[in-house]
Order: structure tokens, then C-alpha cells, then sequence
């Protein structure tokens, strides 16, 4: 997954097609997955225009390599902040546009890069138990990301503009539901509301998914840049440590916090 926060607009091609190790490179020759081989199981790339504040949602069941149709609008739309995702979906789960990656409601986007073992027989249930009646309602499909996304809803109905609060709550929830099963989780998990972004880095056994940030690099100038792999080999690129929180706001940088 990807996600840029900018001063200036950028092409969604700069995010998602473009560079060495572009995420459309990283749908077929990933560097650093942990359980599988290609992202082959669809994608999405979710933006924000002026004047709105709901997101625009671009997804697929299909590959991003194959997807002529979205190569050919990506350079001609511009956005200050854009979240993107490939897609190899957890074994056990369909593979349907339901579970592809950015998930939204009203003004926020959601990302998941990680999965729930055998979500559908251990977690899922017990999850979407403590689902309030909304946010249960609008669920779709049967992914761990959504219903992921759904807690996290729930939780920012309550305070809205707190993406840090509802993160940190969603990672103390599903450890605890999976920890009670006897089963990992593993949550890299991404959230924005167009104007800041909030990352986790976490797993529940052995070290998390790999994931990267760059701030105002000549290849993205004036804007955060953050990734589960490097786009290029620029060294301003730094690893996000092992369960730590990334927050990242307009005009004001990034910063880590345990958690």
C-alpha cells in the first residue's frame, strides 16, 4: 500500500505507476511479502477532488498490470492526498472488489497490509459482534479489512477528527480478540481523512510487515510518502519501527510514537 500527503498536487501515475519499484511493480515482483508471491487480487486507489470532502474510489477485482483503463486516466487526475493498494487476498477469503483495498465512508479511507488466519472460522464472528448496528449494516463482504474498517468507524463516530485515537483503539480490540482465539494478526493499517494520515506498523507475533515513509525527496517534493515497500532508492527513505504508530499531517511532517 501507498499513501501521499502533499503540499502540491501530484498525478495519481506518480503514486501508483511510476518509479522503479512502483506499486505496479510491486503487484508482480514484490521485495518484501512475507506470505505470498504476486498482488494479483485486485487493487484500488482512492483520492480526494477540491471542494469534497468524500473520497473518489477506483477498484478492481482484477490485476493492476492488466488494467488498461486506469493506466490511461492516471496521469490526467491530480490529487493532494491519494491512498493506493494491491491486493493478495488472505487464503480462505473470495476474491471480490468487497475486500480491495482502500475501503471508505464519508471522509475517510481505510487500508489493511496483513491478515487474520482463517478469519472466517476464528475472528470474524466475534468482531462484528461489537460492531454497533451502522456500521454492521454496511458491510459488504467477508474481509478482514473491512471489518477491521467497521470497528474503526465506530470508533470515530465518536470524535471524528481523531485518527490517532480510533488507530490505537482498533490495535488494542483485535489483539485482544484474536489473542483470546490463540491466533496472530498481523495490522499494518492505514487511515486518512484527506488532510492527515495516520499508520500502524504491528503484528502479534514476530516482526510486522515491512513498511517505509519519505518526507520532501526530489522525487515527491513538499509531500509524505508512505509505503509497505521503498518506490526508488532514495535513502531519505526510513523503515517504520516495529509496532509504532505514524502520523502524518499537512505542513507539519511525520512523527513515530510507540505502540
Amino acid at each position: 500500500m501507498v499513501g501521499y500527503l502533499g503540499g502540491p498536487s501530484t498525478p495519481l501515475s506518480s503514486v501508483v505507476l511510476e518509479g522503479e519499484h512502483s506499486l505496479l511493480v510491486q503487484s508482480y515482483a514484490p521485495r518484501e511479502m512475507m506470505s505470498a508471491v504476486v498482488n494479483a487480487d485486485g487493487f484500488g486507489v482512492g483520492w480526494y477532488v477540491p471542494d469534497d470532502e468524500e473520497p473518489a474510489v477506483y477498484r478492481s477485482n482484477g490485476s493492476l498490470w492488466s488494467d488498461r483503463s486506469f493506466a490511461g486516466i492516471a496521469p490526467r487526475i491530480r490529487a493532494r492526498t491519494v491512498f493506493a493498494a494491491v491486493r493478495s487476498a488472505t487464503p480462505g477469503l473470495p476474491v471480490e472488489e468487497s475486500g480491495v483495498p482502500p475501503f471508505s465512508s464519508g471522509p475517510h479511507m481505510f487500508m489493511h497490509n496483513g491478515a487474520i488466519p482463517d478469519f472466517r472460522q476464528t475472528a470474524m464472528r466475534p468482531l462484528r459482534e461489537r460492531l454497533s448496528d451502522e456500521a454492521y449494516s454496511r458491510l459488504l463482504g467477508v474481509s478482514d479489512s473491512e471489518t477491521i474498517f467497521a470497528g474503526l468507524l465506530d470508533l470515530l463516530r465518536e470524535d471524528p477528527v481523531d485518527l490517532v485515537g480510533a488507530v490505537r483503539g482498533t490495535i488494542r480490540l483485535v489483539p485482544e480478540v484474536c489473542g483470546g482465539l490463540g491466533i496472530e494478526a498481523t495490522l499494518n493499517l492505514a487511515v486518512t481523512d484527506g488532510t492527515t494520515m495516520t499508520f500502524t506498523r504491528y503484528s502479534t507475533d514476530g516482526p510486522g510487515t515491512s513498511l517505509y515513509v519519505l518526507e520532501d525527496a526530489e522525487t515527491f517534493p513538499g509531500a509524505v510518502v508512505v509505503a509497505s515497500e521503498r518506490l526508488d532508492e532514495h535513502p531519505r527513505w526510513r523503515k517504520v519501527p516495529d509496532r509504532h504508530l505514524l502520523s502524518v499531517r499537512r505542513g507539519s511532517g511525520a512523527t513515530l510514537s510507540p505502540l
